[in-house]
């Protein structure tokens, strides 16, 4: 079996679900792990990346809730290494019990990650990521006067602050990423998008946007020159006319078919889309590798076999 450098990139949502506790958060972790620890078993080398849209929400309410002159809230940018920092704590302790199990002697580590993002990226000029409580019209209206952030009504939920999404340009870490790799440590990295940041006289600059986990994770797979990136999701295989009579089950598709597919809106954007767009950049900018979409449910099949929707160039 030839051996692999794999990344694979899990949502916040499947973290996550009603319960927001760290024990519940971590026992969704335990499981998780029990899945991922096959590609070890294999003999892969794994970098593991992580969502946390869930998580990095509950932070900024709490930090809100907190607010005072003395103890004020975090920026964005902090929130997310906060999140980066805990998830990946609960999941570098959640491979340690499932490699311990197998007999598996592997170090495992997390490591806060800078992305790097284009100041002049066209998405700050147009913010569309809500972040934080909801407020009224009226709450929103007078906090757009006093701090010059952007509100923006949610779903008929209320007003949210919403932040840009730019796309990752570089990453700071990605050669560290390599060398734990390469040393044989299953690295966690690139948690939430990784942290946000503009580079400015040759100093990085932490900025209030929120990056794509699939598009870090795409990126982060392309620096390392990985064989393979796998963005997990909630269904086996990516669906055209989904939900419909003629729904049509995709498993090895090309790029130039998804972009025919994304031109006729088949994939809901913030939620298959990117992971569709992410696997499209990635077999585009590295040809040597390829991209697979599908549920953690379905990684035994895509062990040693093609299995869920394989994009390839």
């Amino acid at each position: 079996m030839k051996k692999r450098k794999i990344v694979v990139a899990l949502g916040g949502n499947a973290i996550l679900s009603t319960d927001a506790s760290a024990k519940a958060q971590q026992e969704a972790l335990e499981k998780t792990a029990e899945y991922l620890v096959q590609f070890i078993e294999r003999g892969d080398d794994l970098i593991i990346s992580h969502g946390n849209g869930p998580q990095v929400g509950n932070l900024l309410l709490q930090q809100a809730a907190a607010h005072s002159e003395k103890n004020p809230a975090m920026p964005l940018d902090t929130c997310v290494a906060m999140t980066e920092g805990s998830i990946g704590y609960w999941m570098q302790n959640a491979m340690g019990k499932s490699m311990l199990k197998r007999g598996i002697d592997k170090d495992v580590v997390s490591l806060v990650t800078q992305v790097i993002v284009d100041k002049e990226d066209p998405a700050f000029a147009n913010p569309t990521k809500p972040i934080g409580p909801f407020l009224t019209e009226q709450e929103a209206e007078l906090e757009m006067q006093q701090t010059q952030v952007t509100f923006k009504e949610d779903a008929g939920r209320g007003w949210r602050k919403v932040v840009a999404s730019p796309k990752p340009v570089s990453i700071k870490e990605y050669r560290v990423v390599n060398q734990l790799v390469e040393s044989g440590v299953v690295t966690i990295s690139v948690g939430g998008g990784g942290i946000p940041v503009i580079e400015e006289n040759g100093e990085l600059h932490g900025v209030e946007a929120v990056i794509d986990k699939d598009f870090a994770s795409q990126k982060l797979a392309e620096l390392v020159e990985a064989d393979l990136l796998i963005v997990l999701t909630g269904v086996d295989n990516v669906f055209v006319n989904y939900n419909q009579p003629d729904q049509k089950k995709l498993e090895t598709v090309t790029v130039a078919e998804l972009k025919e597919y994304i031109s006729q809106n088949q994939f809901a954007p913030g939620s298959m889309l990117p992971k569709v767009e992410a696997a499209i950049a990635f077999v585009e900018n590295h040809p040597a590798g390829k991209a697979i979409i599908t549920s953690l449910e379905n990684i035994e099949h895509i062990l040693d076999e093609d299995a869920g929707t394989i994009v390839t160039k």
